[in-house]
C-alpha cells in the first residue's frame, strides 16, 4: 500500500481499518543471499539500497530486540555535512543529498526539516578554524556562511553572548543541515526494503558465526542457524561483540552517549546551534521540548544509560550558552552505545575473511550518516568494491598511516 493523501481520506471513510502492517513479521528462511547483523538505521538502510538500486532481495535483517531499540532511535536527530576533511566531505554531503529526496524516494513521512545547523565560535582562532572549514565546504560545493557577532545576535538573540569565559563571535552557519525524526527513519527503511522482499526479522540474536574453510557459512541465532553467502555486520556499539564471534578485533571502543530532552516551552530555537567552548548541541522538536546532549561518558560500557557527572556537564554546558535554560526542566534522557574509532572517522570496508563485511566507527556521526552508509555499504556487499565516497573508510588505514582525524586530537576514541 502506498502512502498518499487519497489513502488516507478512503481509510479514513472505512474507520481506519483497512490499513495493512508497515512490515511483514516472517519466520527466518534456512538460507539468505545476505544476512545484515544489526536492525538500526545503517543495517535496514543498507537491506533497502541492496533491493532497490542493486536488485539483491534475498536478504534477512536480523536485529536482536524490538526494531529500532538501538541508537537509531537513541541520538539528537541532527543532520548535516559540514565537515572539513576531504574523507569526509563528500560523503556527508551525499548523505545530505539523500536525506532531502528521502521522504519520496521511500515514501514515508521521516519529518525532515532543514532548520540550518549554527557553530558558535568563542576566539580569535576557533574563527579562523571555522573559515577554513567553510572555504573547505564551500570547495566541496556544500553550503557554509561565515556569521559575525551580530547576525548571530539577529538570529538567536537569547544567547549569552557577553559570557566572560565564552564571548560569542560569531558562527559559521550550514543553512542545509537540521533534523530528522529518528524513528522514522527506521520504519521508512523497513517499510521500503519489506516491500522489496526483504526478511525483517526481529528478537532474533545472532550468537555465533560458523565459517568454513576461510569463508562464512552463517549465523548462529536465538531462532537457530541462519545460513548466508554473504555476512555484513551493522551492529554499531555492538560491533566488537559481533566481530569477536569470527575472531575478528576492531579498532572499536564501546562509549555510552547520552541525550535529553526538556519540558514543552513555545518556539524559540528554529534551528540546531552548537556550543563553541564546550560540547552541548540544541534543536527544539515539533512537541515543543528541546532535544539536547554533549560528550560522551567518557569510559568504556555497553549500557545504553549514562550517569550524573555527565548529566551535570552537559547542563552546566547549556546554561553557559543560554542562561534561561535554568528554568527549564528535564523530561527525560536515554544513552546510546557509540562505536568509537580510533580516528573518529567510520569503517565500511571487507574483512580478511572474503564474504563478511564491516559497517563501524560511527562514533557521533552515525544517524547523519545513515542514508550515505547504507547505500555505500550495499555498493560494497553487492560489487565487492567500495563506492567512490566511501573508499577513504578502509580497514587497514591504520595500518597504512592513513586517518581520517577530523577533530585531530590523535588515535583516542574516547576524544572524538
Amino acid at each position: 500500500m502506498r502512502y498518499s493523501a487519497l489513502s488516507i481520506f478512503l481509510n479514513g471513510l472505512r474507520g481506519n481499518k483497512s490499513w495493512a502492517p508497515a512490515w511483514r513479521d516472517p519466520a527466518p528462511k534456512p538460507h539468505y543471499d545476505v544476512i545484515i547483523v544489526g536492525g538500526g538505521g545503517h543495517g535496514l538502510a543498507t537491506a533497502y539500497y541492496l533491493a532497490k538500486e542493486f536488485g539483491v532481495t534475498n536478504v534477512a535483517v536480523l536485529e536482536k530486540g524490538y526494531l529500532g531499540s538501538g541508537n537509531i532511535g537513541r541520538n539528537t536527530t541532527i543532520i548535516r555535512s559540514n565537515y572539513l576533511l576531504p574523507g569526509n566531505n563528500p560523503f556527508y554531503e551525499l548523505s545530505m543529498k539523500l536525506w532531502e529526496g528521502l521522504e519520496q524516494d521511500f515514501n514515508f513521512n521521516a519529518m525532515v526539516s532543514q532548520r540550518g545547523v549554527l557553530n558558535l565560535f568563542h576566539s580569535d582562532a576557533q574563527r579562523d578554524a571555522y573559515t577554513r572549514r567553510g572555504n573547505a565546504m564551500r570547495l566541496h560545493g556544500v553550503d557554509a556562511e561565515l556569521l559575525d557577532r551580530q547576525a548571530v545576535r539577529q538570529k538567536l538573540p537569547f544567547l549569552d553572548f557577553d559570557n566572560a569565559r565564552f564571548p560569542i563571535m560569531g558562527g559559521l552557519f550550514h543553512p542545509r543541515g537540521g533534523t530528522v525524526r529518528h524513528d522514522a527513519v527506521a520504519w521508512g527503511y523497513a517499510r521500503g526494503a519489506d516491500q522489496r522482499g526483504v526478511d525483517i526479522i526481529a528478537q532474533c540474536e545472532v550468537t555465533g558465526i560458523r565459517s568454513e574453510n576461510g569463508q562464512v557459512t552463517g549465523v548462529e541465532t536465538s531462532k537457530g542457524f541462519i545460513g548466508c553467502g554473504k555476512l555484513a555486520l551493522a551492529a554499531a556499539g555492538n560491533s566488537t561483540v559481533v566481530a569477536d564471534m569470527a575472531g575478528l578485533r576492531l579498532p572499536i571502543e564501546s562509549h555510552v552517549l547520552q541525550a535529553f530532552v526538556s519540558e514543552g516551552l513555545k518556539p524559540f530555537i528554529d534551528t540546531v546551534v552548537t556550543f563553541g567552548a564546550g560540547h552541548f548541541y540544541v534543536s527544539q522538536s515539533d512537541k515543543g521540548g528541546l532535544v539536547f546532549g554533549g560528550d560522551i561518558d567518557g569510559y568504556n560500557s555497553y549500557a545504553q544509560r549514562g550517569n550524573l557527572a555527565s548529566v551535570e556537564h552537559v547542563a552546566e554546558a547549556g546554561l553557559a550558552m543560554i542562561p534561561s535554560l535554568s528554568r527549564v526542566r528535564y523530561l527525560r534522557s536515554w544513552g546510546g552505545v557509540m562505536d568509537m574509532s580510533m580516528d573518529g572517522s567510520p569503517i565500511i570496508d571487507r574483512t580478511h575473511i572474503d564474504n563478511l563485511y564491516l559497517n563501524t566507527g560511527w562514533c557521533y556521526g552515525g544517524f547523519k550518516a545513515t542514508p550515505a552508509s547504507g547505500f555505500c555499504y550495499a555498493h560494497l556487499i553487492a560489487r565487492n568494491a567500495p563506492h567512490q565516497t566511501a573508499r577513504a573508510f578502509r580497514l587497514d588505514r591504520f595500518a597504512r598511516g592513513y586517518p581520517i582525524d577530523e577533530k585531530g586530537v590523535g588515535a583516542q576514541p574516547n576524544l572524538h
